[in-house]
């Protein structure tokens, strides 16, 4: 398996990844041509370094995860930087491999070389699988997440 940065020609793949849920059913637009609002953010994540929107390809080079590192400068933590990954995905037929524990391993590892203090994640309140395998890889629940919506 291959950790590499996304490309343009993959961003199909990934929306395909991100809308095959039974929450991103609801929320995205995915279909075929992609709407250009996909391509659109898709440059914008590219042109900043401080985000990061990662594949994982298998042996044949078929796209079988996403994910999205963002890397957060405050100045609180003394200056420290955060890393938040987001837009956890892995293509149906490869779920219950263990291939989410290898891109949490891979993000973590990541996230230490760009000098992180830490990483953090939010999950929702509606996906406790998802709750009880970040558990499970050593995240705590420690701060209580609130979001604002805008339509």
């Amino acid at each position: 398996m291959k950790f590499r940065e996304a490309n343009n020609k993959d961003v199909f793949e990934i929306v395909k990844m991100i809308a095959d849920d039974k929450l991103g059913k609801l929320r995205e637009d995915f279909r075929n041509p992609l709407p250009d609002k996909y391509y659109t953010a898709f440059d914008n994540i590219n042109k900043d370094q401080n985000q990061e929107l990662i594949v994982l390809e298998n042996e044949k080079g078929e796209i079988i995860g996403t994910m999205q590192l963002s890397f957060i400068q405050y100045l609180t933590y003394q200056g420290g930087i955060r890393a938040q990954i987001e837009a956890v995905r892995i293509r149906e037929d490869q779920r219950g491999k263990g291939i989410g524990e290898k891109m949490f391993t891979w993000a973590i590892e990541r996230a230490k070389e760009r000098n992180a203090h830490l990483i953090q994640l939010t999950t929702d309140k509606k996906r406790p699988d998802a709750l009880r395998f970040y558990e499970k890889l050593g995240f705590q629940a420690s701060h209580e997440g609130m979001k604002l919506h805008f339509k």
